[in-house]
């Protein structure tokens, strides 16, 4: 398949913000450890299922039985240790390249991410990136992988899902993705209907 092609319908792009466009594995976690031996978890467990999550949500499967309350609490200490830890968080391989080419092509875009404005936006700019719209956790009352934050996103760009296209590196992203009827593109080997090596590859099949 032309991967070309499949890209020639697409009038907006809609990226996850942590491993997609913002190298921040290691801040995050960092932040996962540190938590997991507060809370007298395993790290290595939670680590497993953290990426793309809401932190609520990785919470939540960690600890079934805890009250909201609870919950919230552990979700809120998780988000204070990275708030901070900006430490290694740039911009990933070919992000430049990218947005340059959705600039002169003037494809709007988004970032739609599961980190709290707080977050988002600290990471985003220690890596140098102004979002032309963001959608956090905050503005949605489900995160990934249900669909709403894309479908949200698409709906105040003004573009229908079907004409999006998502570019995430987590399952649970694609997912969301797949849920909304976006075509997606998967980063680090996942499978979508396009498969990328770097964002510079996304540059090149948008140009």
């Amino acid at each position: 398949m032309d991967l070309r092609l499949e890209l020639s319908d697409i009038e907006a792009v809609l990226l996850d913000m942590d491993g997609t466009l913002v190298d921040s594995d290691a801040a995050v976690e960092r932040a996962w450890t540190t938590w997991a031996a507060e809370f007298g978890v395993d790290a290595a467990a939670v680590l497993a299922i953290a990426h793309g999550s809401p932190a609520d949500s990785t919470v939540r499967k960690m600890f079934a039985d805890a009250t909201d309350d609870a919950v919230d609490r552990a979700a809120t200490r998780q988000l204070e240790l990275q708030y901070d830890d900006l430490t290694g968080v740039t911009a990933l391989a070919g992000v430049e390249d990218l947005l340059a080419v959705l600039t002169r092509r003037n494809l709007p875009w988004a970032v739609v991410t599961s980190a709290d404005v707080r977050l988002a936006e600290a990471r985003l700019g220690a890596a140098g990136i102004v979002a032309p719209l963001l959608v956090t956790v905050e503005d949605i009352s489900a995160g990934k992988p249900d669909p709403e934050g894309f479908l949200l996103a698409a709906k105040r760009l003004g573009v229908a899902p079907e004409r999006c296209l998502v570019v995430e590196d987590s399952e649970p992203g694609l997912a969301a993705g797949r849920a909304a009827g976006a075509v997606t593109a998967a980063l680090k080997g996942l499978d979508g209907d396009v498969r990328l090596t770097d964002l510079g590859q996304l540059a090149e099949l948008l140009a």
